[in-house]
């Protein structure tokens, strides 16, 4: 190979070509990339960012006004609205000028802004209501801020409220001679007038005086992040305060509606605003049936008055100044009455009236809180001792430990010894009142103290020890709902106080069992009371007091519905539930002489020392407790009458008007039995019979 001389491979002319084709391809690929991306870029600029960027460019943004929302109703079982909204329409106007006096421009414009004021009092004066207070310049000059002493410069200012069809129509023709105008849809909230079941169904308050409640307290905190116009609470709005209203805050609400309004950096408008509406909230239908809800109430009433007039027991009881009673399906576990009384109307703080004290103290719902209507005014709590309707309760409890038996015989004398030998302490049945041989069935019947303590109280010390006997009578306790919430789930229920586990007050934890087996070292609400009776009633379950059966949408659409709902079942044999039952059968009510059902109760007297007004008295209170039909139940009713005297003579004639009101609407047998007119009576038909007390 000498000789020759070696040369790298040279790429002719055709493979030169095809490289060269390669990088143009790709280029024209990579500038067609990049010629896309731009065109998308300047459709998002122009179509999506374009009227935000337009408005930075002059310096603004856009700022919602929000316009309350329109509450939904609170419906009855009958279909009746309890608390209802209407339309009010208002007339906002944004300022499209500076006519503060802080700005030569303002000077400028503030006789424009007086011309205005007086255009608007002419258009007031002239198509307003007649029977209204007229309007002066002054008040819209003052309405208007001009010195936005009380808003910000772009925020609407509302002028006047409850426009008339009138005013509507002329501000509507006539847009353009007032600059900035808006006729904006709000509501006013309305309570029967009736005032039905007014502490459930609860009141509204303005957020700004909420704030002390926590669930109000969060959303104020959330205002500050909260994205969406329509969930903000402003400090004006009317929101749920108590009972129904609060509970069901949310669903009632609504959205709130907002102005948005676009502005520059002087915080004034700089643009037209646009509205969006309020959303309507949803509808409640409740379980309380008015008519029997005002039975229930017209009873209290009635009752406590016959109380102050006509001796009971050898005394007038003009101290019994409140009455507390729940009325319970038994099957369902639907309230259809719950009274607390004295009342008042909830139209006065919606509609600016004043807010008395007898208001405030009426505001309490009895039948769940400590204070109840009525009662705060003297330092005495609504919630008291629930004396003998604890007996039913108590005997089953022995039966069921096996510390007696259901034929097991007692030999009452009239009382029962608790304490240390030498030192007993003698607790005497009511006017010590002797029985001699008594069953349990016996014992319920006839209120036996004595039974109670000698056969539960202490038998149970015995069985368990002090500590551990009052721990297992709390279990039980709890187990028929006393002691814990209902599960009704209205703001503020209590749930009882078992002062039985306060040994040191009562003095050993023999004497705490010994009191509290006959009803003396526990206070519940009758709410729980009426929970606890329709436990007696189905024989173990406890079922959830259901105050609400469905919620609606404004069409009419069901959202949620409601049922039985058991929240937990004692198992005890049958037997024992029908011995109870049998004994719940106290004689001597006047008030249901002529009752046609067959039914079971168990009055009740609790004693209890108490302050009222600066002084220390015994208090005796009546209590009452019934179901009905006894074999096949379908009402379970409890009331409270404090310092009503014995609760055969002072709460029972309010359960039976609540029976019968029951049994006109529903039946007891199933079947309605409406009373009979007085065409009706004249005809031949049967008269009724007013109660015997």
């Amino acid at each position: 190979m000498k000789g020759f001389k070696i040369y790298k491979d040279v790429p002719d002319e055709t493979e030169m070509k095809r490289r060269y084709n390669g990088r143009i391809n790709i280029f024209f690929f990579s500038a067609f990339l990049i010629f896309c991306v731009i065109i998308i870029r300047m459709a998002i600029l122009q179509f999506v960012e374009g009227p935000e960027l337009a408005s930075q460019e002059i310096g603004g943004e856009q700022k919602h006004f929000p316009l309350q929302p329109i509450r939904g109703s609170i419906i009855d079982a009958s279909g009746t609205k309890l608390a209802y909204s209407t339309a009010s329409n208002s007339l906002y106007i944004t300022l499209m000028k500076d006519y503060s006096k802080k700005t030569d421009k303002g000077k400028e414009n503030r006789p424009e802004a007086e011309e205005l004021a007086k255009r608007l009092v002419q258009a007031f004066n002239k198509y307003g209501d007649p029977k209204e207070e007229p309007m002066t310049v002054k008040t819209v000059i003052d309405d208007l801020d001009l010195e936005y002493n009380k808003q910000h410069g772009y925020e609407p200012r509302r002028i006047k409220s409850d426009l008339t069809k009138e005013e509507i129509a002329y501000f509507m023709e006539n847009r353009a001679k007032f600059p900035g105008i808006q006729i904006v849809e709000e509501n006013v909230r309305h309570y029967d007038p009736d005032t039905v079941a007014v502490q459930t169904i609860g009141f509204l308050k303005k957020f700004s005086g909420s704030k002390d409640l926590k669930d109000y307290e969060a959303i104020d905190q959330s205002n500050k992040d909260q994205k969406n116009p329509g969930l903000i609470y402003t400090e004006e709005e009317w929101i749920g305060y108590d009972g129904l209203e609060r509970m069901f805050q949310e669903e009632l609400r609504g959205k709130s509606g907002y102005l948005s309004i676009p502005i520059n950096p002087q915080n004034m408008v700089d643009g037209v605003p646009t509205m969006v509406a309020p959303e309507k909230g949803h509808n409640i239908h409740t379980t309380i049936h008015k008519d029997i809800q005002l039975s229930t109430e017209q009873a209290i009433t009635d009752q406590l008055q016959y109380l102050h007039t006509h001796p009971v027991s050898g005394k007038l009881h003009k101290d019994a100044l409140t009455g507390y009673a729940v009325a319970m399906e038994v099957d369902t576990g639907n309230v259809v009455a719950m009274a607390s009384m004295p009342d008042y109307d909830s139209n006065v703080r919606v509609n600016g009236g004043k807010i008395t004290p007898d208001i405030v103290d009426s505001s309490g719902n009895g039948t769940i809180t400590i204070y109840g209507s009525g009662r705060s005014g003297n330092g005495f709590e609504s919630t008291i001792y629930l004396g003998s309707v604890i007996k039913p309760l108590t005997v089953l409890i022995g039966l069921n430990e096996g510390l007696f038996g259901l034929n097991e015989t007692y030999d009452d004398k009239g009382y029962a010894l608790i304490g240390r030998e030498g030192y007993e302490k003698a607790i005497s049945n009511s006017s010590g009142h002797r029985n001699g041989p008594i069953k349990p069935q016996q014992a319920i019947q006839q209120s036996s103290n004595a039974f109670m303590i000698d056969m539960i109280g202490k038998e149970l010390v015995g069985k368990y020890g002090g500590e551990k006997g009052v721990k297992k009578w709390d279990e039980y306790m709890m187990q028929f709902g006393l002691g814990v919430a209902t599960g009704s789930g209205l703001p503020g229920e209590f749930k009882g106080r078992g002062e039985y586990t306060n040994t040191k007050a009562a003095g050993s934890n023999l004497a705490a069992l010994a009191y509290a087996s006959f009803g003396q070292m526990g206070k519940y609400t009758p709410l729980q009371l009426a929970q606890y009776t329709v436990m007696l009633a189905n024989e173990g379950k406890r079922i959830k007091p259901q105050l609400v059966s469905k919620i609606t949408d404004q069409e009419g659409n069901v959202v949620k519905e409601f049922g039985r709902e058991i929240l937990n079942e004692v198992e005890f044999p049958k037997a024992y539930w029908q011995t109870v039952k049998r004994g719940m059968n106290t004689q001597g009510l006047a008030a249901f002489e002529d009752f046609k059902y067959d039914f079971a109760r168990k009055t009740g007297t609790s004693e209890q020392e108490a302050k009222v007004n600066g002084t220390w008295k015994k208090i005796d209170n009546g209590v009452f407790i019934a179901f009905a039909p006894r074999d096949n139940p379908k009402l379970a009713v409890a009331v409270v009458v404090p310092e009503g005297g014995f609760g055969s003579q002072s709460a029972a004639p309010i359960a039976r008007k609540i029976f019968d009101a029951y049994d006109e609407v529903y039946g007891l047998d199933g079947t309605p039995h409406p009373k009979k007119t007085e065409d009706q009576t004249k005809d031949g038909g049967e008269e009724e019979t007013g109660d015997n007390r």
